[in-house]
């Protein structure tokens, strides 16, 4: 079955909106961890306006599933997530002013300064995945570089799923396939929702992981978070 990655960033925005540590973002972590999800994701920003760097710390010495850590390999980030070492570092091309990831890796134009940064990782035993869209050339490069799953890309995909489901996850489906002949393991995420992720999870094989994060905690709100928790993963066939 494929799992869940919760990201827990909007969180960290509530409770840095007051400051303080209202609502805790470890404990949080931990409940959403107790209610059944398969992993946390965290994405720290240079400015920190969500996940901070002390989290990530914090977090490490507690979580007992998967801890994935996405953001831009620069020097810092890359120091942090080796004295880290979570299971996956998703490595993303955001520029430190973005207001949420829009676009994935050119893996062909970028290989050179990756080819480098992923060989490190995986020296460290940390699993890599590149945050990137459905373009063969460039998940067959993800592949060569030494890159041990890809993320999708999946805002492409929620945009068009109201109007035309079947043509909305046509490309990822084929994407997929072509990523697991090249030996990658495939992620998605972004703006997946209850809405549409059943349909994405069934169509789209293989499909490791999804990372969900705006909408899970959005639901949250109307359903409970340990009620939500459920609900998606019952979207992704866990009941």
């Amino acid at each position: 079955m494929t799992k869940l990655s919760v990201n827990i960033n909007k969180i960290a925005t509530l409770r840095n909106a007051r400051g303080g540590q209202v609502p805790n973002v470890v404990k949080t972590a931990l409940d959403i961890e107790r209610f059944g999800a398969d992993g946390i994701t965290v994405h720290p920003r240079p400015d920190e306006r969500h996940i901070r760097r002390t989290d990530v710390y914090e977090l490490k010495d507690v979580l007992t599933t998967e801890f994935n850590i996405e953001g831009y390999p620069s020097d810092e980030f890359l120091q942090m997530v080796i004295e880290v070492k979570p299971a996956q570092v998703t490595l993303v091309p955001d520029s430190p002013h973005v207001l949420t990831s829009n676009a994935g890796w050119d893996t062909v134009a970028h290989a050179s300064m990756l080819k480098p940064i992923i060989d490190r990782l995986r020296a460290e035993g940390i699993r890599t995945s590149l945050f990137i869209e459905t373009d063969e050339q460039r998940i067959e490069a993800a592949a060569q570089l030494g890159a041990n799953r890809i993320e999708l890309y999946t805002e492409a995909y929620a945009v068009l799923y109201p109007s035309d489901k079947e043509q909305a996850v046509k490309r990822y489906a084929e994407c997929a396939a072509f990523a697991s002949k090249c030996g990658l393991g495939v992620n998605a995420g972004h703006d997946l929702s209850l809405d549409n992720l059943a349909w994405f999870a069934e169509n789209v094989k293989p499909l490791q992981e999804v990372s969900i994060g705006h909408a899970l905690i959005s639901d949250a709100l109307y359903y409970g978070l340990q009620n939500t928790v459920a609900m998606y993963k019952r979207k992704l066939g866990g009941g």
